[in-house]
């Protein structure tokens, strides 16, 4: 896996791109029109995405289809503090389909707790928690 990076204005906003040319701009979220994430807001992108694939891949294998799926992730720093590295980050999963509970509890707890690489490496420095819903109702 390789990832390249060049700056494209006189100020912060760079251009990343990975070998297969899919494109993400950076940019510093201090600027009063940033054009692209902070590296921050992409690390809680990245936990969302990673683990929305493994919760869909995991039920498609138990011939489960979502009709929607949807997380809302939280990053938690400390004022001031430097660098201002995550202590906290919670995922709110919100998943709507013909989809038993227990399965969709069990989707997500394989995901955040064994399959989702960013999960497993974010769990190094900060605390990581999740709740399920399941066609509004909150899953235990």
């Amino acid at each position: 896996m390789k990832v390249s990076l060049r700056r494209i204005n006189d100020n912060y906003l760079f251009e990343t791109k990975n070998e297969r040319g899919d494109i993400v701009l950076l940019d510093n979220k201090s600027e009063a029109d940033p054009k692209g994430s902070s590296p921050m807001d992409l690390l809680l992108r990245g936990i969302a995405g990673c683990s929305s694939i493994d919760v869909v891949m995991i039920l498609k294998k138990q011939q489960h289809e979502l009709e929607d799926l949807r997380v809302e992730v939280e990053g938690f720093r400390v004022d001031g503090a430097i660098p201002n590295v995550f202590k906290k980050i919670h995922l709110d999963f919100i998943l709507k389909g013909d989809v038993p509970p227990a399965k969709a509890k069990r989707a997500v707890d394989l995901s955040m707790k064994k399959y989702c690489s960013v999960a497993k490496m974010l769990e190094k420095a900060a605390e990581i928690s999740y709740a399920v819903q399941l066609n509004g109702e909150k899953i235990e």
